[in-house]
């Protein structure tokens, strides 16, 4: 198993990031593959 730890500047970019990963019932590493999906789409 491999980590990534991040860091963000503020709580209100954590809490932004934290709520729409809530919204849509994703786990961390979810979320990151989603926007990682996301990204490679947009070509």
């Amino acid at each position: 198993m491999t980590n990534i730890h991040i860091e963000v500047p503020d709580e209100e970019q954590y809490e932004r990031l934290r709520d729409v990963k809530n919204k849509y019932g994703l786990t961390w590493r979810g979320m990151l593959v989603h926007a990682a999906d996301d990204l490679d789409t947009q070509d």
